[in-house]
């Protein structure tokens, strides 16, 4: 599992300003090249490739750079509220973490740095005239990545903010996290399934903060754990609402001072839930997805339509072979994710706000029918128990009986695998 520092320090490089950065120290050190470079370049090449046209050059790339990173702002932040307002709120996190986006600021803001210190150094006389080629040649390099930047930008521009490429991104990261518990179910510890199996000596560890578990250090929590024996069985995993009420976890044998406060440590709570390590909170930003496109004030069950097809795929890696084998930390035990959990998160909100259409109530049944019959009906128990609740539902909010028994029978034929 991921340790919580190399955790952290994922969540940083994810920001916007430390990419821009990292690409505009790059460039400000390229722009300084010339003048280590200076006594190693032959004294005819200037006048052979025209480096005395460099400041020129540079001071197009300043300008034109500044207005492009203003514009691209602006085109972010129309791409943010579009998505808060016609997706989630919880999808722009997603929006904000756009590889290509963050890729193409940074650009921009080195090539526009780039050049602000060529210009500078240049205007000082650091630079001699060998210095100048080095300086020139940078900037051919800077322009091809600069015009590279913008063909992709453009074609990214077409699909920034929009319903369809949001609710993709809010599939690939929950199959990512769902993917990664599958392989992983007890996230490197082993299985702990009855709070009433605890040893009588365990003691518990309150939670000192209010708020989501982000993230569980399992080899921090393990180190904890003297060699002559103990244990450390979770409360809480990642996706959990915790409070000084509730406890995060129990220690068996483990004494001293700082344990309470260091198995608190390997806990990072924040005022909101993450993808990475929470498949359910996916889920959820995906039926939430679903629940707004079937708002009066939307009526896109279209959109809705699409959540259901992608849930199935989520849902499916749940179908495929267990790998778990051995675990990492045996001295750690970690409560299982709930399949039934899932289940509700990602159908009982489609089902209820969808019960009055006719398409949705037809669409989930052929969803349960399909779920019924994936991994030798490993997942039949909730599909079959959702067919039935999202029938309930239909039954009692559908207009017409002919759209009743249209609902019916396709809920008959996922009942039926049951059988």
């Amino acid at each position: 599992m991921t340790s919580r520092w190399l955790w952290l320090t994922i969540q940083v490089t994810r920001r916007i300003w430390f990419r821009a950065s990292i690409f505009s120290v790059v460039a400000v050190l390229v722009a300084l090249l010339g003048i280590a470079l200076d006594p190693y370049i032959p004294s005819d090449l200037p006048a052979k490739v025209g480096a005395n046209a460099v400041d020129h050059i540079l001071s197009i790339i300043a300008s034109s750079m500044l207005t492009v990173t203003t514009f691209s702002l602006s085109i972010m932040v129309s791409a943010y509220s579009a998505a808060t307002t016609n997706v989630t709120p919880r999808a722009t996190k997603l929006v904000i973490e756009d590889s290509t986006t963050k890729n193409v600021l940074s650009t921009f803001v080195g090539s526009f740095l780039f050049s602000l210190v060529g210009i500078i150094v240049l205007s000082t006389g650091a630079y001699g005239a060998q210095g100048r080629v080095v300086l020139f040649a940078a900037t051919i390099i800077v322009i091809i990545l600069i015009v590279v930047t913008l063909l992709r930008w453009i074609d990214h521009l077409a699909r920034l903010g929009r319903v369809t490429e949001t609710t993709d991104s809010v599939e690939q990261a929950a199959a990512k996290a769902m993917r990664a518990r599958h392989q992983n179910p007890y996230m490197g510890g082993r299985p702990f399934d009855d709070p009433a199996g605890l040893p009588p000596d365990a003691r518990a560890v309150p939670s000192s903060k209010i708020g989501y578990v982000q993230h569980v250090d399992i080899g921090a929590l393990a180190e904890l754990i003297p060699d002559e024996g103990g244990a450390i069985y979770l409360n809480a995993i990642p996706g959990k609402f915790v409070d000084p009420t509730q406890t995060l976890a129990w220690t068996s044998r483990v004494e001293g001072e700082a344990v309470e406060k260091a198995v608190r440590d390997c806990f990072s709570i924040a005022d909101t839930r993450s993808f990475d390590q929470d498949p359910r909170f996916g889920a959820s930003v995906l039926a939430e997805i679903a629940s707004r496109a079937l708002s009066p004030g939307i009526n896109d069950p279209g959109t809705a339509i699409d959540v259901i097809g992608r849930a199935v795929r989520i849902l499916s890696i749940w179908s495929e072979p267990d790998e778990f084998d051995e675990a990492d930390y045996p001295e750690v035990y970690v409560p299982p994710l709930a399949l039934a959990d899932l289940f509700d998160d990602l159908f009982m909100p489609i089902a209820r706000d969808g019960a009055p259409v006719v398409e949705i109530g037809l669409r989930l049944q052929k969803a349960f029918l399909t779920l019924s019959r994936l991994g030798e009906g490993r997942l039949r128990p909730q599909a079959l128990r959702h067919a039935a609740e999202a029938l309930e539902r239909s039954e009692s909010a559908l207009p017409i009986e002919a759209d009743k028994v249209r609902v019916r029978q396709a809920a008959q034929m996922v009942l039926q695998t049951g059988h």
